[in-house]
C-alpha cells in the first residue's frame, strides 16, 4: 500500500480533481492524503516575512506530509500561463525550513496534473521544470484536462499506477 500527498494548489476544479485522485487511489487499496493549500492561509514569503514568522505550523504540517508520503500528485490550475502564486509560495517556504530542505524532493515521485480553463500545458510546463530542478521524478505523462479535452477516468489511474509503482 503507497501513500500519496496530493496537492490542491487551487480550489474549485483543482480541488476536486485531487478529491478524485483520493478516492480512486483509496478504491485501489492505497492511502491518499488531500492538502488544500488555499486553505492553509500561508502567508506571502518574502526575506522580512521569514525572519517575523518563526512559527508556521502549516509549512511544517506539509513537510511532514511530504516525509510520510512515497510520492506526490499536484493538482494545479494555469495561472497566466504559469504555475499559481500558492504552489510557488509553498515552495519558497519550504525551501528556508532547513539547510536541507531537498531532502522533500530528491528522488520522490511526483504526478502533475491541470484543470484549467488556460490549456494547463504551461501550468504543467512550470511544475515540471520546478520539481526537477528540486531533484524530483517527475512522472512523464500528466493529467491536463481543459475545455477540448474532458475528464478521462483511465488517465487517472494512468497517473495513480506510475506514482505507485
Amino acid at each position: 500500500m503507497a501513500r500519496i500527498l496530493i496537492i490542491a494548489a487551487s480550489t474549485g476544479k483543482n480541488l476536486d480533481l485531487a478529491l478524485k485522485f483520493k478516492q480512486s487511489l483509496e478504491e485501489k487499496g492505497h492511502e491518499g492524503v488531500v492538502t488544500d493549500l488555499c486553505a492553509l492561509n500561508i502567508p506571502m514569503y518574502t526575506p522580512a516575512a521569514e525572519k517575523e514568522l518563526t512559527e508556521l505550523t502549516s509549512i511544517v504540517g506539509v513537510m511532514e506530509h511530504i516525509l510520510s508520503s512515497d510520492a506526490m500528485i499536484v493538482c494545479a490550475p494555469e495561472y497566466n500561463g504559469s504555475t499559481p502564486p500558492v504552489l510557488s509560495n509553498l515552495i519558497a517556504w519550504l525551501s528556508v525550513q532547513s539547510k536541507n530542505f531537498r531532502m522533500l524532493f530528491n528522488q520522490r515521485k511526483v504526478g502533475l496534473a491541470s484543470v484549467s480553463g488556460g490549456g494547463g500545458q504551461h501550468a504543467v510546463m512550470g511544475m515540471r521544470m520546478q520539481f526537477s530542478y528540486l531533484g524530483s521524478n517527475v512522472i512523464g505523462r500528466p493529467v491536463i484536462i481543459n475545455k477540448s479535452n474532458p475528464f478521462k477516468q483511465s488517465s487517472i489511474d494512468v497517473l495513480i499506477q506510475q506514482v505507485v509503482q
